[in-house]
């Protein structure tokens, strides 16, 4: 079974950047499409990045203009980079297929906090 383990939350303040990772226990990550969801407690998890096995890449509209998805096919982790936190970015952010196929991991938790 394909494992995830997602990294690099923690607490951070406003207006300062986090890097997430994640690891992906498949001989090759390209053929898969792989997004970044967060969670907020109390709700259901939300996609908000996207990366595709072709090399497209989406971000939800609200979050474009601070956060970026990339990949390493090379080392099969997955990277969320988020920039310009706020305070409503504090949730449990985790890695998956687009739809969401492999055992979900324990995710990270990113808090931001003044």
């Amino acid at each position: 079974q394909v494992q995830v383990v997602e990294s690099g939350g923690g607490l951070a303040h406003p207006g300062e950047s986090l890097r997430l990772s994640c690891e992906v226990s498949v001989t090759n990550l390209r053929p898969y499409t792989m997004a970044w969801y967060r969670q907020f407690p109390g709700t259901q998890r939300e996609m908000v990045a996207i990366s595709a096995h072709d090399g497209r890449k989406e971000v939800v509209d609200s979050l474009k203009d601070r956060f970026s998805i990339s990949r390493s096919n090379l080392k099969n982790t997955l990277y969320l980079q988020m920039n310009n936190l706020k305070v409503e970015d504090t949730a449990t952010y985790y890695c998956n297929t687009r739809g969401a196929s492999f055992a979900w991991g324990q995710g990270t938790q990113v808090t931001v906090s003044p």
